[in-house]
């Protein structure tokens, strides 16, 4: 466990936008959507990089909070993980950080467990991630049935919560999930669990089109996008791209703030020039 959450003080940030308004304007307008992960509480200048993505092209970007047992996660957000951890990141550390984010409006979303927020109360949580600024939640952990009663809390606070569809989700559960996310459909690009690979599965494709007939929500497909070119060939099905791993290697390696902004930026590029 990586800390529990106060309640909720008052915030001087200004409210979370919709997440699912934002790119769905964006995905209308014909641009392909990028979504970076950062580890919160990697290093004294993790907050600096998730600026550095922001200004460098991201349409949203995921915020890591650590969890001592991760179930999705590979090697390098794992890592990434435990050296967060060894240095004292909890999860109130990383919102009152985040409350002071300056991403031009970017929205910004959590991917945690549900340990986490069962730990520090379903109320005082979405309450905190709302008065951080905080416009989604990812928990790959909640299945859909049993979101309820994070949603009504997630809800009444303005956070949207975004559910993952899985290459191996029969038709019926893939339609649940569709009905039932907010903010984007997380659409898992291959089995396993987060990590830079060689080449794009086949799968990443499959689900993309799946989740195409069934919504109009934006579709991103995440776990093994890795490169700027594979982003561009999912994205000649899908919305956009979370890109995780890659972009936590270069924390990890030293590279800092200006490694992810040239990350970023070469995956913004890329997405740009896909027709």
């Amino acid at each position: 466990m990586s800390g529990t959450v106060p309640e909720p003080a008052v915030s001087e940030s200004a409210p979370a936008a919709s997440l699912e308004a934002h790119l769905r304007t964006l995905r209308d307008a014909g641009r392909k959507l990028l979504v970076p992960y950062v580890t919160g509480g990697l290093g004294d200048d993790w907050l600096a990089a998730v600026e550095a993505a922001a200004a460098a092209g991201a349409d949203a970007i995921e915020v890591g909070i650590p969890f001592s047992d991760p179930m999705i996660d590979g090697p390098v957000i794992q890592e990434a993980s435990v050296r967060a951890l060894a240095s004292g990141a909890t999860p109130h550390s990383i919102l009152t950080a985040l409350a002071g984010a300056d991403v031009g409006g970017t929205p910004l979303t959590v991917m945690t467990y549900y340990n986490l927020i069962a730990r520090a109360g379903l109320r005082r949580m979405a309450s905190s991630l709302a008065e951080a600024g905080i416009s989604g939640a990812i928990l790959p952990d909640l299945p859909v049935d049993e979101l309820d009663p994070w949603r009504e809390e997630a809800e009444a606070a303005g956070v949207e919560t975004v559910l993952l569809a899985a290459p191996t989700t029969p038709e019926d559960r893939l339609r649940r999930i569709v009905a039932r996310s907010q903010g984007f459909l997380y659409a898992v690009g291959v089995m396993g669990v987060t990590g830079e690979r060689a080449s794009l599965a086949a799968s990443a494709l499959t689900i993309a089109r799946r989740c195409k007939e069934l919504t109009d929500l934006p579709v991103i497909v995440g776990i093994g996008i890795s490169t700027p070119d594979q982003a561009a060939e999912v994205c000649q099905v899908a919305d956009g791209v979370a890109v995780g791993s890659a972009v936590v290697h270069r924390l990890l390696d030293g590279d800092g703030p200006d490694g992810v902004a040239k990350l970023v930026s070469s995956f913004r590029d890329a997405l740009d020039t896909t027709p």
